[in-house]
């Protein structure tokens, strides 16, 4: 099953405080470019420990974003890049697009 990123988990955290609500969602609009970007940097440099490093700060944001199967797989892709396995980098690379359009619609 497909899933999609969502505001649920925020609203539920928030409790109807809209000004909690717009912090949180202005703090993932600010970090989540940067992460993605580094991310990317890191794996055209083969520098694995720190990709796995952003892959652990971006499974946060994917529990954030309602996505719990792109944080399972984030769970496995971060201890692969320990080990220099880069075969989920499509797949997560579609999760973070898929976050990177969402993210431009809030």
């Amino acid at each position: 099953m497909q899933e999609y990123p969502n505001l649920k988990y925020i609203k539920e955290l928030s409790g109807d405080d809209a000004a909690f609500e717009q912090k949180f969602i202005t703090i993932l609009k600010e970090e989540f470019p940067l992460e993605r970007e580094a991310y990317h940097d890191h794996i055209e440099k083969n520098d694995f420990q720190m990709a796995a490093e952003i892959v652990h700060k971006l499974k946060h944001k994917f529990n954030i974003l309602s996505l719990s199967n792109a944080y399972k797989l984030a769970v496995v892709y971060e201890e692969e890049l320990r080990a220099g396995n880069t075969d989920r980098d499509d797949n997560l690379r579609t999760i973070l697009n898929q976050i990177k359009d969402y993210l431009n619609t809030l």
